[in-house]
């Protein structure tokens, strides 16, 4: 009995940081921002914050999975365009068509455009169509243990590919112009400040939500077998486990929540086209990432909002150069901050590295049984830090 209550009040002790992460980032978020900043800064920042959310499952699949995902794009822009559908849809009328169909093609709805008429089907959508994309890529590509390279060049041509997709179809999805002029969200007027700002509070608040639905992840069973075959796969399938599984259900956890950061980022920025979902934007997340600590609970959230906040900062004073400050930055982070901007030791306790949150279990003997796959020691020499980045897929 001594042990185990030594245990728990260990990992209390442990879940202390990323409480004050959590109230931190919520003071910040609904408190700070909405009282200094004007409604444009306000957007501007609720744009980031989707970014943020996407930056938390990629958080999940390659600082957690190893899994270096260069598609997240894809799964953004599924996301975005169900919710930019029912927008156009709800704008047109009970019975209508949007306008960029009858001035481009027949002025005939596409049979697949008329169930997202319903809202309830539109917040289905937004989860369950990248679920099920991510689900059946992910499904065929780790059952055939592709993996490093080659899993990021596969979801990077997914990328390329679902944009060029979209460019072609001008008379369904608006071509290269995207869909935009929304007018309207379930009901409420975009143009109305006071909404604007609710949907910051929406964006803020889910993203909390995602940061604790991974916390809980990271705590659980689950997030120690991730970690186990992102380290050392083989021994995890010797054990009797489907690392194909494990990877999966991560892979479709961040396809969800890139998913539900396009369904937001529709009706703040007012827009969605090819530009946002293809292989850019989807280097420019995991570039936020690896910035701000993909091995971290809270890193990769303020690593895709500082970079996205510094970006447009940058742009609007140095229009021609702010892509070079940016690309030195990366280069400055991954030099000598390799395990991302919340290595550094005032950043630490709060930020703190995947590793710690695993330490409150103690080693035991190695054994051939499967309920010890978490607590199997790694092999000499074989840190966390390194091991993610030599990505496992």
């Amino acid at each position: 009995m001594t042990d185990t209550s030594a245990q728990i009040s260990g990992k209390n002790k442990r879940s202390y940081p990323s409480f004050l992460g959590f109230a931190l980032g919520a003071v910040a978020l609904l408190v700070v921002a909405p009282a200094v900043l004007s409604d444009f800064r306000l957007s501007l920042l609720g744009r980031f914050v989707c970014y943020g959310i996407v930056a938390v499952g990629i958080g999940l699949a390659w600082g957690r999975g190893g899994m270096l995902t260069l598609g997240q794009g894809v799964f953004f822009g599924l996301g975005g365009y169900v919710m930019a559908i029912h927008l156009k849809l709800a704008d047109a009328g009970p019975s209508g068509v949007p306008d960029f169909m009858r001035l481009y093609g027949s002025g005939r709805l596409p049979i697949w455009w008329e169930p997202f008429r319903s809202p309830v089907v539109t917040l289905l959508g937004v989860v369950l169509i990248p679920s099920l994309v991510a689900f059946g890529l992910g499904a065929a590509i780790f059952r055939r243990r592709v993996r490093g390279a080659y899993f990021a060049i596969l979801s990077q041509a997914l990328a390329a590919a679902f944009a060029i997709l979209l460019i072609g179809q001008q008379t369904t999805t608006g071509g290269t112009n995207g869909l935009n002029g929304f007018r309207s969200f379930f009901g409420f007027n975009l143009f109305d400040p006071v909404n604007k700002r609710m949907l910051f509070f929406i964006a803020a608040v889910t993203l909390l939500v995602m940061l604790a639905i991974v916390w809980q992840l990271y705590r659980s069973r689950y997030g120690e077998l991730l970690i186990a075959v992102r380290d050392q796969e083989e021994r995890i399938r010797f054990l009797g486990y489907d690392p194909a599984n494990i990877k999966v259900v991560a892979y479709v956890l961040a396809a969800a929540m890139a998913g539900i950061a396009g369904a937001l980022f529709v009706p703040i920025v007012g827009i969605i086209s090819p530009a946002s979902v293809g292989v850019v934007p989807s280097i420019a997340f995991l570039i936020g990432v690896a910035i701000g600590g993909r091995a971290t609970l809270f890193g990769p959230a303020l690593g895709a909002i500082v970079v996205a906040w510094a970006q447009t900062t940058l742009s609007e004073s140095f229009p021609s150069f702010w892509s070079y400050f940016q690309g030195a930055l990366f280069v400055l982070v991954i030099a000598f901050l390799p395990a991302g901007l919340s290595s550094v030791n005032l950043l630490r306790n709060p930020l703190r590295r995947a590793g710690d949150l695993t330490e409150s279990f103690p080693p035991s003997p190695p054994t051939r049984s499967a309920d010890a796959v978490s607590l199997a020691p790694p092999e000499p020499g074989f840190s966390e830090v390194s091991a993610g980045s030599e990505g496992g897929g």
